[in-house]
């Protein structure tokens, strides 16, 4: 099972990227990273492999970390329906393990950089039946996202 305070940051979808950095960075007091904007590869269970348009960013501040997401229609990421919180995210040593051990006890994987045949990925999506959404991100990544936190490349 992950541990809960290696979380570092909160998924937020929103219908416009650069108005939610706008409303957010100046009431919130948080700068902002380089906007990503990326053909991000995603399995779901209902639509497998699939490669969508995707807009990020995170606040630069943390330790608690902001990240906007801005997704087409009818994606996982789309939030001009549901804007708002969708996930918090958290660093996972084993991203395969730790996704298997939750779901073996009944979390269900909505989402992961890879099919699960193929290990997952970088990050999954599972959530529990009382409907929290807890991205696993595999730490290796963190040294990339602390050089983009500190306005350097994100690479």
């Amino acid at each position: 099972m992950f541990d809960y305070q290696r979380m570092y940051h909160q998924g937020i979808r929103v219908p416009d990227i650069r108005t939610a950095m706008a409303e957010l960075g100046a009431a919130l007091r948080v700068t902002w990273a380089e906007l990503q904007e990326r053909q991000q590869p995603i399995w779901t269970p209902d639509r497998g492999e699939q490669i969508v348009p995707l807009l990020f960013t995170y606040s630069c501040e943390g330790p608690q970390h902001i990240e906007l997401l801005q997704g087409t229609p009818d994606t996982f990421w789309d939030g001009r329906e549901h804007p708002g919180i969708h996930h918090v995210g958290v660093w996972a040593d084993d991203v395969a393990a730790e996704t298997e051990a939750l779901v073996a006890s009944g979390w269900t994987l909505v989402g992961a950089g890879k099919a699960p045949q193929d290990g997952y990925g970088m990050y999954t999506y599972v959530q529990p039946p009382s409907g929290l959404i807890v991205e696993l991100v595999n730490a290796a990544a963190l040294p990339m996202f602390e050089r983009w936190w500190a306005g350097g490349p994100m690479a």
